[in-house]
């Protein structure tokens, strides 16, 4: 009998699974808190830069006449995928928080764009 080792049942070789390469790795994990405004920028692939949001303390909203407004944010009030986070006052997308006009929704992942987005929240 002959030995199949290392073979599939078709007959097909097994290809041992590879390491990450360089550009697969994953990066540190950004969490954007509430305060003072600071941000950070990465090299990326292409040679192009990625501003990352590391503390934030204003949110853009939109309101009825189309017009932006940049707000402070008073205070983070709930966030719907872990309500540890906003013990921590972490902003994330869906994050709720608090300012001078009422609740509004943060819309947008800060993390990676480097600014806040919101809508107000009824």
């Amino acid at each position: 009998m002959v030995s199949k080792k290392g073979r599939k049942i078709s007959g097909g070789k097994y290809i041992k699974r590879r390491k990450k390469k360089f550009h697969e790795r994953a990066g540190q994990k950004k969490v954007v808190k509430l305060g003072e405004e600071k941000r950070k920028s990465k090299k990326i692939r292409g040679g192009s830069k990625k501003t990352f949001l590391l503390k934030a303390k204003f949110v853009n909203i939109e309101d009825k006449d189309k017009k932006q407004k940049k707000l402070e944010i008073k205070n983070v009030l709930e966030t719907p995928s872990n309500r540890f986070l906003a013990r921590q006052n972490v902003l994330t997308k869906g994050t709720i928080v608090e300012t001078e006009l009422g609740k509004v929704k943060i819309t947008n992942r800060p993390s990676q764009e480097g600014l806040i987005n919101g809508v107000l929240v009824k």
